[in-house]
C-alpha cells in the first residue's frame, strides 16, 4: 500500500473546476480546495452502516463515521471514487451509488467539495482493516443516540445534516 499523504489530488476552485494537483498530505497541509465522496449505505432494513476509523487516518483518526468515501484522486469523477472508496472500504463489490446532493465543507482550515450518495446493500461486508476498527448496522435512533455521545468525523455529520434535511424536503 502506498503512503496516503502521497496519493495526488485534484485542486479546485469555489466554483468545482480544477486548478490543478497536489499530494493529499499537501492539500491538508495547505487547506487546498479539493474533493471526496461520501456513501451512505443502509441495509434493506433500512439500518445505516456505522463504523469507527482506524487511528492511523489522516484526517479525524478513530473517530466514528456513517457514511464510507474518501477523497477523488486526480483525474478521478466523483462517482467512480463513491464506488471504489464504498467498496474498498465495506470489502464487497457491486455497490450502486445514486448521487443525492453536493456541498462544500469546510472546518479547522481545512474544505472540500462534498458530494454526498445513497446505496443499499444486502449481503455480508468485509470491512477494510486498514480504514474500518469497529463498525455495526444501526437504526437511525441508534445512530442519533451515538451522534449525541461520540466523536463523529466533522464533515460526516454535516453530510448528515444536509442528508436528514434533504430527505425532509
Amino acid at each position: 500500500m502506498t503512503n496516503p499523504a502521497e496519493e495526488l489530488l485534484d485542486v479546485v476552485d469555489e466554483h468545482d473546476r480544477v486548478i490543478g494537483t497536489a499530494p493529499r498530505g499537501e492539500v491538508y497541509r495547505r487547506g487546498l480546495l479539493h474533493r471526496c465522496a461520501f456513501v451512505l449505505v443502509r441495509d434493506p432494513a433500512g439500518r445505516i452502516f456505522v463504523h469507527r476509523r482506524t487511528d492511523t487516518k489522516l484526517f479525524a483518526p478513530g473517530a466514528h463515521d456513517m457514511f464510507v468515501g474518501g477523497v477523488v484522486g486526480a483525474g478521478e469523477t466523483y462517482e467512480e471514487a463513491a464506488v471504489r472508496e464504498a467498496e474498498e472500504e465495506l470489502g464487497v463489490t457491486g455497490i450502486v451509488p445514486r448521487p443525492l446532493f453536493r456541498f462544500v465543507f469546510r472546518g479547522d482550515g481545512l474544505a472540500w467539495w462534498s458530494d454526498v450518495y445513497e446505496a443499499e446493500w444486502d449481503g455480508p461486508v468485509d470491512p477494510q482493516k486498514s480504514e474500518v476498527a469497529w463498525y455495526a448496522w444501526l437504526t437511525p435512533a441508534e445512530l442519533a443516540e451515538r451522534l449525541a455521545r461520540d466523536e463523529f468525523v466533522p464533515d460526516g455529520r454535516e453530510a448528515y445534516r444536509r442528508y436528514l434535511e434533504h430527505h425532509r424536503a
